[in-house]
């Protein structure tokens, strides 16, 4: 279902921290050339709604990074895993970076190359295995020793090679949430720094896999230059001992984890970071190297905001307490991270003359029955119920992570494509959630 928008006659606004797709016209918030109120109106609310120019202009930045290289591109998918998402990166020429079996039917179903798929994580099982190998895939990023016994018994079992590269842990500290840090010795992804020449050793020994390159990836949300380039001496210290060794590698992947701006971060640009890291890579002698790289976030998080509703005002003596119809069920990262979203109203322009709102520090909550169900701490809007609000960078790492806690169905989703809007996930009901069920 398609929904066309009319867009302003008047000239664009200043646009909103994140997104140069994201402003006011004569008061209203518009995505692209989309109202987002209009939206709002007829599919809903909570919703979710992403920009199509934003996810390919953010793109751009890595591809002109990687002008004249053998490079490619795979969308970490898990930051946003929706069918018209990777439908989007797939007609770009995407690979994908998968971390299980059904992220690869996705990519399939969305017409995605499994030939450009990199399967990672640390749990992969023997069917996830074999799903992958009877598609094609490109690679699998291997995490551990155990990890490539059974990857190469299941693919002597069915008669094939598995090409595999191994993620290395550099023990390099990204300088995040350490949630989604995953680059130190205390964290569980890939083979320890000490242990990679062995590791690789063992690998050449099995003749159900092909060793094709090496992976590192240390972390998410990554706002600073300092920890990439760490972490590229260290592995490239590997390669230059891999290669003496007699272990060749065809691919260096080094991974995702670029960051945006939530709040003021500054993250480097996409392109003013891989020419800094090129020209490392240059002076230590491997820039002929194929590179793999697995953006997810920067690609998609600004991309995205949610609709919601208030449904209620609730002022107290402590706190005040703005009630809203989307949940932690829909925006799992504050509960999980504190992290922090900002939180603008759809309609900029509306003042309440009557004098029914006033200016207020509110806490933005969701309705479900959690301490934790937060969207904003201390917010200063001037709203009423009935009011409707977006909830910024909302691209990256909430649809992907939704539940049904409480039996709340997920929210419905748009893409905007200019003046276009299309339904690409309508709103999930209860009959959808109980279909698998049955009594006893």
């Amino acid at each position: 279902m398609n929904a066309q928008v009319s867009p302003s006659s008047s000239p664009s606004g200043s646009s909103l921290s994140g997104s140069p797709h994201l402003a006011y016209r004569n008061g209203q918030l518009y995505l692209e050339e989309v109202c987002l109120n209009g939206l709002a109106q007829t599919y809903g609310t909570p919703l979710f709604v992403y920009s199509k120019a934003h996810m390919l202009q953010a793109l751009a930045a890595y591809q002109r990074g990687f002008a004249g290289r053998q490079a490619q591109i795979c969308y970490a998918m898990k930051a946003n895993s929706s069918l018209g998402v990777l439908q989007v990166f797939a007609q770009a020429g995407c690979g994908f970076d998968i971390v299980s079996g059904g992220e690869l039917q996705r990519v399939l179903a969305a017409g995605g190359d499994p030939a450009k798929v990199i399967f990672s994580g640390v749990g992969k099982t023997p069917a996830e295995m074999r799903l992958a190998l009877r598609a094609g895939i490109g690679c699998f990023n291997v995490e551990s020793v155990a990890e490539l016994e059974v990857l190469n018994a299941v693919a002597l079992d069915m008669g094939t090679q598995a090409h595999i590269s191994l993620r290395v842990n550099p023990n390099v500290d990204a300088m995040t949430h350490p949630y989604i840090s995953t680059g130190l010795k205390d964290n569980k992804f890939g083979i320890a720094h000490e242990d990679t020449l062995a590791t690789y050793q063992r690998a050449a020994q099995l003749t159900g896999l092909k060793v094709q390159g090496i992976d590192c990836h240390i972390g998410s949300q990554i706002t600073q230059m300092g920890p990439y380039l760490d972490a590229m001496d260290r592995v490239l210290d590997l390669v230059q001992a891999l290669e003496a060794a007699g272990i060749t590698l065809n691919h260096i992947d080094f991974g995702g984890g670029l960051g945006i701006a939530y709040n003021g971060e500054t993250p480097p640009p996409a392109d003013a970071l891989w020419a800094q890291l090129l020209a490392k890579l240059d002076a230590r002698g491997f820039g002929h190297k194929q590179l793999m790289i697995e953006p997810g976030r920067s690609l998609v998080g600004n991309a995205g905001v949610c609709l919601t509703e208030v449904l209620y005002l609730k002022p107290g003596d402590h706190k005040n307490f703005c009630v809203v119809d989307a949940a932690m069920n829909d925006l799992p990262r504050p509960a999980m991270y504190e992290a922090y979203h900002q939180v603008v109203p759809l309609n900029e322009s509306e003042k309440k003359s009557d004098g029914l709102a006033e200016p207020m520090v509110w806490d933005v909550v969701g309705p479900i029955c959690e301490s934790g169900d937060w969207l904003g701490r201390e917010r200063s809007l001037e709203v009423q119920a009935g009011d409707r609000l977006a909830v910024l960078s909302a691209g990256a790492y909430c649809m992907s992570m939704a539940s049904n806690y409480n039996t709340r169905g997920r929210a419905a989703e748009v893409l905007v494509e200019g003046a276009q809007a299309h339904l690409i996930r309508r709103r999930e009901s209860a009959q959808d959630q109980m279909a698998m069920e049955t009594l006893v």
